[in-house]
């Protein structure tokens, strides 16, 4: 089925990875358009009478497909009002419907944003206070291990946000050149983008990403939980 948005990125992560962080920065790019997360897993479609149902089958349509034409509609909308050239988009829970992503979107393109497994559990302790520790962990091996599952399902670059926040040109003009866009120094301005997508449920809403540059600041792992550890490992960490 004809699809209007060719060949959209997406960035594959964890929660608290860094995702909005590096969105922000490729969204400032001249010719790429990253907006806020838009949890297209989210977006469902049905039939709401038999009548309804029987006349989309007899137009060859069914449930799977109409939401699939929503999703390309909704993220090519988007794109035209930006005025880019093309869309990068990013939702952590992209990473649950993958193969959804691919059957819309043959084309689709992928960009794998990994961390420190035990930076990202404490990041996500203090994004989530309320939650149990136990719900802490269990939350972030989901993440994690549907990462490195989809990274040896899928083709594309692995970013590691310590690179990212070290190495901030070198990483972020290797992503320029996988995306067929010329590197742009202001890109790591993301603040002149404007900072009012930075909200709950969007993306990352603490105080740091507010600032509208990168934080070169890096936190000092502590040892990785049991269910971590092969993750660590995989990803080329230290479990401590």
């Amino acid at each position: 089925m004809r699809r209007r948005l060719t060949a959209p990125t997406f960035i594959l992560s964890s929660v608290r990875t860094g995702s909005t962080l590096l969105r922000a920065i490729l969204g400032s790019h001249s010719e790429l358009h990253a907006p806020h997360e838009t949890h297209l897993g989210d977006i469902t479609v049905g039939f709401e009478s038999r009548q309804v149902a029987r006349a989309m089958e007899g137009l060859g349509h069914t449930p799977r497909d109409l939401r699939f034409l929503l999703w390309d509609a909704v993220l090519a909308e988007e794109l035209a009002r930006s005025g880019k050239r093309l869309l990068v988009n990013k939702s952590p829970n992209d990473v649950f419907i993958r193969d959804e992503i691919v059957e819309c979107w043959p084309d689709a393109r992928f960009v794998f944003l990994v961390r420190h497994p035990s930076a990202i559990l404490r990041s996500w302790r203090v994004a989530r206070p309320y939650l149990e520790r136990e719900q802490h962990v269990a939350d972030i091996v989901r993440y994690c291990e549907a990462v490195e599952e989809a990274r040896g399902e899928l083709d594309g670059p692995t970013v590691r946000y310590e690179d990212l926040i070290r190495d901030p040109v070198g990483t972020v003009s290797g992503l320029c050149d996988f995306l067929g866009v010329p590197w742009e120094e202001d890109m790591l301005d993301y603040g002149e983008a404007g900072t009012g997508s930075f909200v709950p449920g969007l993306g990352d809403w603490l105080e740091k990403i507010h600032t509208g540059r990168i934080q070169r600041v890096l936190d000092t792992p502590e040892p990785a939980p049991p269910r971590l550890k092969d993750v660590c490992l995989a990803w080329g960490y230290s479990p401590g």
